[in-house]
């Protein structure tokens, strides 16, 4: 299961669907993409200093006061993430805002 976490200070993106084989699964496909997106997105986009790690089945994003254009951003991730989640259901992708989204 993918667990995604947003808080006002940052998002973790972290596991792995296991709804098909590796390579295959195209729910880890489209998170992956969606949050690769954002990363660049927040960088090419705006003026906000944000900070990631990505690894195997894992990504931290760290920002601080984001732009109203970052808040865009991440609001339209969280809304992505959360139509996979109702499509495919929370077996597979779970997702999560602490802030209030």
């Amino acid at each position: 299961m993918i667990a995604i976490n947003i808080t006002r200070t940052g998002l973790t993106v972290d596991g792995h669907a296991g709804y098909a084989k590796t390579g295959n699964d195209i729910i880890c496909a489209a998170v992956s993409a969606l949050t690769q997106g954002l990363v660049h997105s927040l960088k090419a986009l705006t003026d906000d200093e944000i900070s990631y790690h990505i690894a195997d089945g894992h990504i931290d994003i760290e920002y601080k006061d984001l732009s109203e254009k970052g808040c865009l951003l991440v609001d339209s991730f969280f809304i992505a993430v959360s139509d996979i989640q109702r499509t495919y259901g929370t077996e597979y992708v779970q997702a999560v805002a602490a802030d209030g989204r």
